[in-house]
C-alpha cells in the first residue's frame, strides 16, 4: 500500500514539474514611473522556452530576452498561452517598436530594425501606459550578458 501511495504521489507531482519555470535571474527595469520585474533569459535554451506554457503573469512582471547580437529578431507564440506585447529594444534600452501577440499562433513579430533585447509583458501593457518607440527603459545595463 505504501508503494502505491508513493507512486501515486510521484505521478501527481510529475505533471506539474513538466512545465515549471526554471529559476531565472530577475532584474528591475523602469519605464518612466513604471516598475518592471523582468525574468532574464540569456541562453539559447531559455530564450527558446520563453513564457511557453505559463498560465498567468503578474501585471508588473515580464521577461527580458538578451540576444547575442543586434539583429532583426522575431518572436512567435506557438506554445504560449497568454496574450503578450513585446517591445524590441536597442543596446541602450530604447524601444524600437512594440508588437501585440496572440496566444498559440505562429505569426512572426519582428524588430523593425536591429535589436539587442526584447521585453515581453502582458498584452497592451506598453500601450496602456503610453510607452512606445523612443521610450528608454532604465536598468537594462544590469542584465546578465548572453551565454
Amino acid at each position: 500500500m505504501r508503494l502505491q501511495t508513493a507512486v501515486a504521489a510521484v505521478m501527481g507531482v510529475l505533471p506539474s514539474l513538466t512545465f515549471a519555470a526554471p529559476e531565472l535571474p530577475v532584474i528591475e527595469l523602469t519605464a518612466g514611473m513604471h516598475r518592471i520585474e523582468a525574468e532574464v533569459v540569456n541562453t539559447q535554451e531559455t530564450r527558446m522556452r520563453g513564457l511557453m506554457m505559463r498560465q498567468s503573469m503578474p501585471a508588473h512582471r515580464g521577461m527580458l530576452f538578451v540576444f547575442d547580437a543586434d539583429s532583426r529578431h522575431c518572436m512567435w507564440m506557438k506554445n504560449t498561452l497568454l496574450p503578450l506585447a513585446v517591445a524590441f529594444l536597442d543596446g541602450q534600452g530604447r524601444i524600437i517598436n512594440v508588437e501585440e501577440m496572440q496566444p498559440r499562433t505562429e505569426d512572426n513579430h519582428c524588430a523593425a530594425k536591429p535589436a539587442r533585447y526584447a521585453l515581453e509583458m502582458n498584452a497592451r501593457w506598453f500601450s496602456k501606459r503610453g510607452l512606445g518607440a523612443g521610450t528608454r527603459l532604465l536598468g537594462i545595463d544590469r542584465a546578465p550578458p548572453p551565454r
